[in-house]
């Protein structure tokens, strides 16, 4: 098995390459992607896949993981919303033993 090196300073515009794998990249990149974005484990993954018609062992969703997860999560990221350093609090009224707070 080769190992592959993160390239940790890639711009999140480069274009990941998925060749010489079996699965189409929508099918890694989903494994991929619902295996960060959500609480679940490996093993929940490899269960809720063969939902979508996709068979393979979670061993394979964590080797993607290692492979193409920080390239995902640049894309993620870099498509998100800024998050600046001001919060906007709008008012609340709640009532608690018929006091308002």
């Amino acid at each position: 098995m080769k190992r592959t090196t993160l390239q940790h300073d890639a711009p999140a515009t480069d274009a990941i390459s998925y060749a010489g794998y079996r699965f189409p990249p929508e099918v890694i990149g989903y494994a991929v992607w619902l295996y960060y974005r959500s609480p679940l484990r490996l093993r929940m993954v490899e269960e809720l896949l063969p939902a979508r018609g996709i068979e393979l062992t979670y061993e394979t969703i964590r080797r993607w993981s290692v492979r193409f997860g920080l390239g995902i999560a640049r894309r993620i990221r870099s498509t998100a919303l800024a998050r600046g350093d001001r919060w906007h609090l709008d008012e609340v009224v709640v009532t608690l033993n018929g006091r308002r707070h």
